[in-house]
């Protein structure tokens, strides 16, 4: 493309309050969709830089290096076969003619078969299945116009819009569809106005600054070029999202390091936040300290939920009195809006103290008999029901990990883990879930473990969450999860493409990390069963889903933690029970394919799967006849299987899984011998079962850490 009179593109859509949960999304995909629908037209390189702009009041781009003309681009058009096309006679039959006069091009049938006129042509060519007649022309590139509105229109259309609108046009009888009402459009190539029009607007110059603080209620914007620092400079706003949030980051570190605090760290709080103010101006604030003695979790979450204020801690990462607001507005004395959010603040927390005095004037254990009154699930009962397959779940579950003690803990934790549930302030905050209710129960007097357990127990809630702290809790979280899994696969809720309204993904990853990041020396098929006993009929189909299910995960969990397919694939594959060694077999998995003899052996391991696969009948391994080796490579291989296995199984016991992999490889020479010289398939059939069995001896102790056939290329 030619850079002749490319300049710079700006596009502007100036609305009313867009919605700031959303915001940052629609920013960048109005950027990307509109440079990407140039850039189909022919009038954006890959080479043009393009910046997003978002605002609670605008969604615009800047795009570098425009065309004002796409280049002409050859088309070329399969019109009919030859046969079709031509006639007998050697000219163009009717059918030829009557096409070309479609295209407005009937002149080229008189100068068949030298068919060219300017840059049309006709030619023959192959389509792949026989000749056919081609017409090739060159068609003019897209204007500047043209192409933007175009992909002005597709990108409007294309936006991820959480809730459309529709509104009334000034025009009082038309309306269109957007997120929220659109005001004015700005198209400006350079300095020069494009002619385009979009949700009832016609392009212009025209934008608005900052609602209270902007110099001038309509600035004319000068060149596209100039557009930020126009708009900060006279509009007082700062354009760009990610400047935007910056700002607020580097305010929010100056005025907290002021106080020798810590502000909260919180992305999402920022994003939102970004997306509520054109003019950050962050300001110190403070309540009382008396509300401190309400739990920091219930006042952080009023704050930033409901407020959207950023509360500081100290060096211990302690909740203080102090919070900071982003306001929108830099007035000389900031004390009005210092007051007034302090004085805002203050019924929240009122609340929260009020919630949390009152839900202490009853015992947890007080308020078992409400939770079967709560529905967890029309088909599984209520959370009353619930609580007593979680508790003898964990019980279960506690004696494996570490006996009677730590199986009662386990027990009184599943009990009292949902009373929190019909608290009043996790009625009011339902995310303090669990953290009430670990508050609550040391309120009650029960031991810390119980205590940490409650809390713990919906942990980890999302990838990379903390896991519970104790065996007790890390019990009831592993007995918590299960029985959802279970439960809701016996009544055939399964998650099905990308809908898993249950979150059974979530919970079978926290399985998968408490039983591997935790060393946990439990059986998962054990798990299963036990869950599964807990409810009064789950078929075995039930039962095999769910556990596949998790071994599903288990792959994907594993394959995050940059092991290959293949050796993933290898370890898998087995279905070994306990996921806690597969950290242990996987590293054994690789130190062996770094082994120079690993290749051969993982392809000969492939080729005995192959055979024994084939082969009905053969005699299980234990039934090989010494006296019946009759070939001196098949005598060698015996003899080597009994002088490595007995060592590999040992160390294999032992939890050694690298060395015990060691030791096979010093079987590669025999297994090559073996294959060069020695007919598995024999005639006699005693010769083909004693082969066969010594195939079998070799292919057990070859795969107990893992199935090396998967290693194979």
């Amino acid at each position: 493309m030619t850079m002749h009179g490319n300049k710079s593109l700006l596009v502007e859509l100036f609305v009313e309050e867009l919605p700031p949960k959303a915001l940052k999304l629609l920013g960048e995909a109005f950027a990307k969709s509109l440079a990407d629908g140039l850039r189909s037209r022919g009038l954006v390189t890959d080479h043009s830089a393009v910046t997003a702009y978002a605002t609670p009041r605008r969604l615009a781009v800047h795009i570098s290096a425009v065309a004002p003309q796409a280049l002409d681009e050859e088309v070329t058009k399969k019109l009919m076969p030859v046969s079709v096309g031509i006639g007998p006679d050697g000219k163009p039959t009717a059918a030829l003619r009557k096409n070309l006069a479609k295209l407005g091009r009937e002149a080229l049938a008189e100068t068949w078969p030298s068919a060219k006129s300017g840059p049309d042509a006709l030619f023959v060519q192959s389509d792949g299945k026989a000749d056919a007649i081609f017409f090739r022309t060159l068609a003019k590139g897209s204007s500047l116009q043209v192409g933007l509105q175009g992909a002005l229109e597709d990108t409007i259309e294309g936006l991820p819009i959480p809730k459309v609108m529709s509104y009334q046009l000034a025009d009082g009888w038309s309306s269109v569809n957007f997120v929220r009402p659109a005001h004015s459009l700005v198209a400006l190539h350079g300095s020069d106005i494009v002619n385009v029009s979009v949700l009832g607007l016609e392009a212009g110059r025209l934008t608005r600054g900052h609602r209270f603080e902007a110099q001038f209620a309509d600035i004319e914007l000068q060149h596209a070029d100039h557009y930020a620092q126009q708009l900060e400079a006279q509009g007082a706003v700062i354009a760009s999202f990610e400047h935007r949030r910056a700002e607020i980051v580097r305010q929010l570190q100056h005025a907290s390091s002021e106080l020798h605090l810590v502000p909260i760290d919180d992305d999402a709080l920022l994003d939102e936040v970004t997306a509520l103010v054109e003019r950050p101006n962050v300001l110190a604030c403070r309540f009382e300290p008396e509300f401190l003695a309400v739990p920091q979790e219930c006042l952080i979450l009023t704050m930033k939920a409901n407020q959207k204020y950023f509360p500081l801690l100290d060096a211990q990462y302690r909740l203080t009195n102090r919070f900071l607001v982003v306001s929108n507005i830099r007035p000389e004395d900031p004390s009005a809006i210092v007051q007034g959010n302090e004085r805002v603040v203050r019924p929240r927390l009122a609340d929260a103290k009020f919630f949390f005095d009152q839900d202490r004037k009853r015992r947890l254990e007080e308020r078992l008999p409400l939770l079967d009154k709560v529905v967890y699930h029309a088909r599984l009962g209520s959370q009353g029901e619930r609580v007593q397959r979680v508790r003898a779940i964990a019980r279960a579950i506690g004696e494996l990990i570490g006996g009677p003690a730590l199986a009662a803990q386990a027990d009184r934790a599943a009990q009292l883990a949902k009373c929190d549930l019909v608290t009043d302030m996790v009625g009011e905050f339902p995310e303090l879930q669990g953290v009430m209710g670990g508050y609550y129960a040391r309120h009650d007097g029960e031991s810390e473990a119980v205590a940490a357990a409650i809390e713990d127990h919906y942990k980890p809630r999302f990838a990379g969450d903390e896991l519970p702290r104790n065996d007790t809790g890390l019990a009831v979280a592993l007995a918590d999860k299960l029985e959802t899994l279970v439960g809701l696969f016996g009544i055939g809720e399964k998650p099905t493409g990308d809908k898993d309204p249950f979150a059974l993904r979530r919970h079978a990853l926290g399985v998968i990390r408490m039983l591997v990041e935790r060393d946990l020396p439990l059986a998962v098929p054990t798990l299963v069963s036990t869950a599964a006993s807990v409810f009064p009929s789950i078929g075995r189909g039930a039962i095999d889903d769910a556990t596949t299910f998790m071994y599903d995960r288990l792959v994907g969990y594993l394959r995050e933690l940059d092991y290959s397919a293949h050796e993933v694939d290898a370890v898998v594959s087995l279905r070994p029970p306990q996921w806690a060694e597969l950290p242990r077999r996987l590293s054994a998995v690789r130190a062996f394919a770094a082994l120079p003899e690993s290749a051969s052996l993982a392809a000969a391991n492939k080729r005995i799967a192959n055979i024994l696969r084939k082969s009905e009948g053969a005699a299980p391994a234990s039934h090989v006849d010494p006296a019946r080796l009759v070939e001196a490579a098949e005598r060698s291989l015996h003899d080597a299987i009994l002088g490595t296995a007995p060592r590999a199984d040992e160390l294999f016991d032992e939890g050694e899984y690298t060395a015990s992999l060691r030791e096979l490889a010093a079987l590669k020479a025999p297994v090559d011998a073996f294959f060069d010289h020695v007919m598995v398939n024999a005639d006699d059939p005693v010769l083909r079962a004693n082969r066969l069995a010594l195939l079998a001896r070799l292919h057990h102790s070859m795969n107990r850490v893992a199935d090396l056939s998967k290693l194979a290329t």
